[in-house]
């Protein structure tokens, strides 16, 4: 409004208070009008691009705000709109320093300071939200968001006794409190609580509980903290019984057993006989005044050992097998951690089986006959019990047999294409889980696992079928709809899928979907800066802010992120795709033959791409039809569909191991505790030549797991590499004192010798049985000298053959990785070693 006319100076007022009304057409109108008298009017022309951008017109939106900030630098209007534009193009940075200079010429703005404080919370910027969450107090003390949010601003500082300090500060403020338990309120409280809990003085929080009981809604989180509290201050009695309170409410929760437990000093970790004796009684108690309990009648297994387990551990399964419950398995599985158990466990069902096929009882006495379905569910558990001990014979056995019992039931199909899925024969647990597909074809759930075993078959046609069978039928690409809908499992499998066959364009193509969504569900919480302070959510809001601070450590990122830096280390390594992995160790001949299959697999992939695009415009267009709209502009934009399939953007990056640094640094920064991090940045810093961060995340891998397999192997090979450069004299004198420094810590008493330093680790690990180790140590000793050192490498390798110290601890996983080491070895005993792990695993596929 600066220099304006009061009729233009009206207008523009107009304007703004369209923009909050989202009216952008009408407010873009009232711009051209202020504009054809005062062109250079600043602020307006910052409006109009601000109105552009929410026409989607990002090009003019810039130029109209960049030219706005020209004629008037000194307004808070035009810095505000330009960080408005950055905020919505996601680029926060440069909003904050926007946001920042518009606050130069007007300190009190309070939009402004709002704005500026969900950025920093955004990027989390603790320190700045809290400093102007403090001004925004200041400027409006009445304001009960603003006292919150300082609140929340210390809490997440780590600093919660000030966040206790300002909330008991407000509450002092206040003169009418709500007569009634009023929810808003009740939260705040709450909050309150949650802050003097974190601060770890549990008498003082056990206090305040009682003083606010009255006015809070969530009366199971006041008995929750209580019983919490009383355990924490030693107050066993009065926790017993909070405890047993909170059983009556739900006998099924496990963290109420678990706090009973405890505040009857039972359940440590040091159990006495005495103390199981106790134990199980408190659970026979409990199972009598909750009959319908499953946690009453599961927890005793875990507590029981010996004869007491046998005994516990027949009525539980009994019980489960009769009443027919196909998750028993999993319920108990926990328990094979203990051999003993599983032992007795096995011996129980192997009995029941005998009983059921002579007198139709779990016992000979013959006193009680079982239902019909008690040996269906006896078989069953059986296979899936092998299955685990990965005896798959005995598991095929059982699954078959109980298969024969009842054909009809779907979970007897699952069951088996998981057990041939652990035996290495994709192909055929695809078959049968599409066969556990075809007795249901309106369960969602085995379409989804049906999908996923195909694609672990490199099946992708027929993946693509069965998956959208449950997707929109409305639209012209159907697996589109499982992008939108986040549909990650997919992504994730078809891209690896992708790998397997060497398409790296398609694989990583279906990696950056994943990245996408995790990006946007980094976005989503955006919103919730405001939402939650202004509803009062404010424990659930805390908890949420904490969960995207370590979302990207989820396995489905990790995975991804792994997969992905995977494809781009073999771009940078392999740049013309030739001598892919899969042609490592073929002759001429073998390649030859190998190439003219992939260009027939592509050209058919091209033949399919187009029938696709061709069903899809049909589709399209009769949809529109049907919906009254322009046909032929709904067939060409289907028919237009993915521009590229294959991914090429990916595979013809200009800097391969740049764009894998885009999948790590968010690990870096959000799951800097996890060694696959530290793994991944040494791949892609020692291709980089960045020997300092090679050795940064080399140091941060032995804080985290100094004994793990793969770190030994990239141990050897930075001392390589660090040899080769001094060697070639390119090893800076400043680099190679900070090296030096720390390679004690690396390298320990073996200083420069690495053969000693491998030898050393064999020797610490020879005791461990750990394949993983064994194959690591197989690669350094061929590293240190290939010429010298294939056989030492090849015995190593062939030393898993010893049952004794192996034969448990030998996976179809590692078996192949065996199989692939000295494939890239070009050892000569390839053959005897598939033909001896042909032994171990014959239903693997990639062992014939």
């Amino acid at each position: 409004m600066r220099d304006l006319p009061s009729k233009e100076a009206n207008l523009f007022r107009e304007i703004l208070k369209c923009y909050e009304l989202k009216q952008y057409k009408r407010g873009f109108k009232g711009a051209d009008q202020i504009l054809k008298k005062f062109p250079e009017h600043g602020e307006t022309l910052a409006m109009k691009g601000l109105f552009y951008n929410h026409l989607d017109k990002k090009e003019l939106a810039y130029e109209f705000v960049k030219k706005g900030i020209r004629h008037d630098m000194k307004s808070h209007i035009c810095w505000h709109v330009f960080g408005l534009l950055y905020r919505s193009d996601k680029n926060y940075e440069e909003a904050a320093k926007c946001y920042a200079h518009a606050l130069k010429y007007d300190k009190e703005n309070i939009q402004i300071l709002r704005d500026l404080s969900l950025l920093q919370m955004q990027m989390r910027n603790l320190e700045g939200y809290v400093d102007t969450r403090h001004i925004l107090l200041e400027l409006r003390p009445q304001n009960r968001q603003y006292w919150v949010a300082v609140a929340i601003g210390y809490q997440l500082l780590g600093k919660p006794e000030l966040g206790v300090k300002v909330l008991t500060t407000y509450e002092e403020t206040l003169k009418d409190l709500p007569s009634t338990p009023d929810y808003e309120h009740s939260e705040l409280l709450l909050y309150h609580n949650t802050l003097l809990e974190e601060v770890g003085d549990f008498q003082v929080a056990l206090d305040h509980l009682d003083t606010i009981e009255k006015q809070v809604c969530d009366r199971k989180a006041i008995k929750e903290k209580r019983a919490k509290y009383f355990l924490a201050l030693g107050r066993l009695t009065e926790a017993e019984a909070a405890y047993r309170d909170l059983l009556a409410l739900n006998p099924d929760n496990m963290a109420y057993f678990e706090g009973l437990g405890k505040s009857l000093g039972l359940g440590g970790d040091r159990q006495t006989d005495e103390d199981e004796a106790k134990i199980l009684e408190m659970f026979k108690q409990l199972q009598k005044e909750y009959p319908r309990s499953n946690a009453a009648k599961r927890l005793p297994l875990r507590y029981a050992t010996g004869e007491a387990f046998v005994k516990v551990s027949d009525e539980y399964i009994r019980s489960m097998l009769r009443k027919g419950v196909p998750s028993l398995f999993v319920n108990i599985k926990t328990l094979y951690t203990d051999s003993a158990k599983q032992a007795a466990v096995e011996k129980l069902a192997l009995g029941y089986l005998v009983a059921l096929d002579k007198s139709k009882g779990f016992d000979h006495s013959g006193a009680v006959v079982e239902p019909p379905t008690a040996l269906l569910w006896t078989l069953y558990f059986l296979a899936q019990h092998f299955d685990f001990k990965r005896e798959t014979e005995q598991a095929l056995g059982y699954i078959n047999r109980a298969i024969e019992h009842t054909p009809t039931l779907v979970e007897l199909y699952m069951a088996k294409g998981r057990i041939l899925k652990h035996a290495g024969d994709h192909v055929a647990a695809m078959g049968a889980l599409n066969e556990a597909r075809e007795l249901d074809l309106q369960d969602r759930f085995i379409n989804t696992k049906c999908t996923k075993y195909m694609l672990r078959a490199d099946n992708m046609a027929e993946a693509e079928k069965t998956a959208v069978l449950f997707t929109r039928a409305d639209i012209p690409n159907p697996l589109n709809d499982l992008v939108d809908m986040q549909t990650q499992w997919f992504s994730l499998e078809a891209g690896e899928s992708n790998l397997r066959q060497g398409q790296i364009g398609r694989a990583l193509k279906r990696f950056h979907q994943i990245d996408k969504h995790f990006n946007d569900y980094t976005e989503d919480q955006f919103d919730f800066h405001t939402y939650c302070l202004r509803k009062m959510t404010l424990r659930a809001y805390v908890s949420m802010v904490r969960l995207e601070d370590q979302l990207r450590s989820h396995p489905y990122y990790v995975r991804a992120a792994q997969d992905a830096v995977q494809c781009y280390v073999r771009l940078f390594d392999k740049p013309d795709g030739s001598e892919s992995e899969e042609m490592e160790g073929m002759t001429e001949a073998e390649k030859k033959k190998f190439r003219s299959k992939q260009r027939k697999a592509e050209l058919k992939a091209q033949q399919e791409a187009e029938e696709k695009k061709k069903k899809a415009a049909a589709t399209a267009a009769e949809t529109a039809k049907k919906a009254g709209g322009n046909a032929a502009a709904a067939a060409a934009a289907a028919v237009k569909g993915d521009e590229d399939p294959e991914g090429t953007k990916y595979t013809k990056c200009e800097d391969p191991l740049g764009e894998a640094l885009k999948f790590l640094q968010p690990l870096q920064q959000l799951a800097d505790t996890r060694i696959e991090t530290h793994l991944m940045a040494f791949e892609i810093y020692i291709r980089k030549n960045k020997l300092l961060l090679a050795l940064k995340a080399l140091l941060k891998s032995i804080k985290i797991d100094a004994n793990h397999a793969t770190l030994h192997e990239q141990l050897v090979r930075f001392a390589l590499a660090i040899q080769k450069s001094s060697s070639a004299k390119t090893l800076k004198p400043s680099v190679k004192a900070v090296i030096d420094k720390h390679w004690s810590e690396l390298y320990g008493i073996h200083g420069q010798d690495l053969s000693a330093f491998n030898a050393g680790f064999i020797e610490k690990t020879k005791d461990q049985g750990s394949v993983a180790h064994v194959i690591s140590a197989a690669m350094s000793v061929y590293l240190i000298d290939p010429s010298k050192n294939l056989t030492k490498a090849e015995e190593l390798l062939f030393s898993i053959e010893d049952e004794k110290k192996f034969g448990q601890k030998r996976t179809l996983e590692n078996v192949i990785l065996v199989q692939k080491t000295l494939k890239g070895f070009k050892s000569a005993r390839q053959q005897e070693w598939k033909a001896k792990a042909g032994v171990w695993f014959p239903n693997a596929v990639a062992l014939k």
